[in-house]
């Protein structure tokens, strides 16, 4: 604090001593000298000029855009960390201050430890073979034996109609040998096979759409067939159209409520309920078989089973069709004579016949694997003949 005694002289008092610098036009061009820099100037020093009458050029420290270090190809290793030297930590320069000429040199490169090696792609050695397998080579189209029969087929651009072969053929022959016998001894007799149809049904249905696994789908769809089985047991023969149809509608309702509830997509759901519904029907649709009379299951099941033997020949052509169903008509006769039926058997095996071989063909088509083969190609052959089975039995028995 100043005291208030304290006089200050007036303004404009010739006696107390101006600045220098007050109205001097030149002062804003004075240089600042700085000791640090010799004679040279700051601005000078910073920006690099020595007038300041003429146009300022930028001498600093910029990039270097024609140096490229050399990069090695090997695995890189860190650098061994350097020791700083005493001398060159001694002083450190201004901040923002650049040297008066040139600009530093980019520092030199640190070599790495590893000397540079050659990269080169090492093949992959073949897993050996386990005990039993033969060796393969790399996958191709042609000639090789290890690829299924449907992808040799789309690579040479044949048909995508392959049929089960014998194998599947001598299964279903064996199944409808067995529903025939069982159909022989009693109700129950023919359930036993008629389950195990019913399973396989389910399961190939789906796989021949593509959908696998589906155990939600099958599991429904299996459902459905023990419901019918359940229903024609209760209701009893005379009942059987309304007992299947009845158990077909219930089947389709919660079918499509159980996919109203699916978080999937729109096209994914509808291609769901439509593969499910169709399962659905074809399981429940094979519970004709218990439905229709004993006389009638036994020439239908023997029909079957030579049918589709006789389709799984090597014959040319359309021929091996019509000898599928030669073999069918004939096996009714032959069924018919043992039963009841006589001579009537000889329409009833074509009608079987005929039914056989439509899903002999749907176990067939798109380029179906083995699995297809031996679930839907062994299944849907009996499955779609009990219609016929059914019908064709309350007509001729």
């Amino acid at each position: 604090m100043s005291s208030s005694d304290q006089q200050y002289p007036p303004y404009g008092d010739p006696s107390y001593p101006a600045d220098p610098s007050y109205g001097d036009p030149s002062y804003g061009d004075a240089p600042y000298r700085d000791p640090a820099y010799g004679d040279a100037s700051y601005a000078d020093a910073a920006y690099g000029h020595q007038d300041s009458g003429v146009a300022q050029t930028w001498e600093g420290q910029t990039w270097d855009t024609s140096y490229q270090p050399a990069v090695p190809s090997g695995p890189r290793t860190p650098p061994a960390p350097q020791q700083p030297d005493a001398a060159a930590t001694a002083y450190l320069p201004v901040q923002g201050a650049a040297p008066a000429q040139g600009a530093f040199p980019l520092p030199p490169e640190v070599p790495y430890d590893t000397p540079t090696t050659t990269l080169r792609a090492v093949p992959p050695e073949p897993a050996p073979a386990a005990a039993g397998e033969p060796a393969y080579s790399a996958p191709v189209t042609v000639g090789n034996a290890r690829i299924t029969d449907a992808q040799r087929a789309r690579a040479e651009g044949r048909s995508p109609i392959i049929e089960p072969g014998m194998q599947p053929a001598a299964l279903t022959a064996l199944l409808g040998v067995l529903m025939a016998a069982g159909a022989a001894v009693g109700t129950y007799g023919l359930l036993v096979p008629l389950v195990l149809l019913q399973a396989v049904t389910a399961a190939g249905w789906f796989r021949l759409n593509g959908m696998w696994p589906a155990r939600q789908g099958i599991a429904l769809a299996f459902a459905g067939g023990l419901a019918a089985d359940a229903a024609l047991l209760v209701a009893g023969p005379e009942h059987a159209p309304a007992a299947i149809l009845g158990t077909l509608g219930v089947w389709v309702l919660l079918v499509v409520v159980l996919q109203l509830r699916s978080h999937a997509g729109a096209e994914e759901r509808m291609y769901g309920l439509m593969a499910t519904v169709a399962s659905a029907a074809l399981t429940i649709a094979a519970a004709g078989h218990l439905a229709a009379a004993p006389d009638a299951v036994i020439v239908g099941g023997l029909a079957v089973a030579v049918a589709v033997l006789a389709r799984a020949l090597p014959l040319p052509g359309a021929a091996s069709p019509a000898v599928a169903l030669l073999a069918a008509a004939g096996a009714g006769v032959a069924a018919g004579g043992m039963t009841g039926i006589g001579a009537a058997g000889a329409l009833l095996g074509l009608g079987a016949g005929v039914c056989a071989l439509a899903g002999h063909r749907a176990a067939s088509y798109d380029y179906p694997s083995r699995f297809v083969h031996m679930t839907a190609g062994v299944a849907l052959p009996l499955a779609l003949a009990a219609p016929a089975v059914y019908v064709l039995g309350r007509a001729l028995a």
